[in-house]
């Protein structure tokens, strides 16, 4: 029912959307406003603006002197960063490194004359691990 309406009538807020933005050149002859009006909002506007434009230099100026108060780099806007440097986790390992890891930590029980100790210790643990999976219902 309202479209009918509003076909009928025509579009009342047609053009609306440019009058609010104010996207027209020629504002004062389009709107049938006062010369004096135009010029005076636009004065107004570009006060506005230098306004704002001071106070960013002010900003900028208060974080520049804490950047040098406690010795921070400002951040360069498009650089790629290297996250893998405040990591929170460690390192992952390569599968080269864990074999040598894995290598390394072999030859020192080896050395150490341990190997049947941990194969023992490796049995006991296995058995005790598949009699609780026994008792267990999600272990079946």
């Amino acid at each position: 029912m309202n479209m009918i309406v509003g076909s009928m009538l025509g579009n009342p807020l047609g053009g609306g959307l440019d009058h609010l933005t104010g996207s027209g050149d020629n504002e004062g002859e389009k709107t049938g406003e006062d010369p004096e009006v135009v010029a005076a909002r636009l004065e107004q506007e570009e006060r506005r603006k230098e306004k704002h434009r001071k106070q960013e230099a002010e900003r900028e100026k208060m974080r520049e002197g804490i950047r040098s108060k406690y010795n921070i780099q400002k951040k360069e806007e498009g650089v790629n960063m290297d996250f893998t440097e405040g990591r929170v986790g460690a390192v992952r390992k390569t599968p080269e490194q864990l074999a040598a890891e894995k290598a390394r930590e072999e030859s020192i029980i080896g050395q150490l004359g341990m190997t049947e100790h941990v194969d023992k210790a490796k049995a006991t643990l296995t058995s005790a691990f598949e009699t609780v999976k026994g008792f267990l219902p999600f272990g079946k």
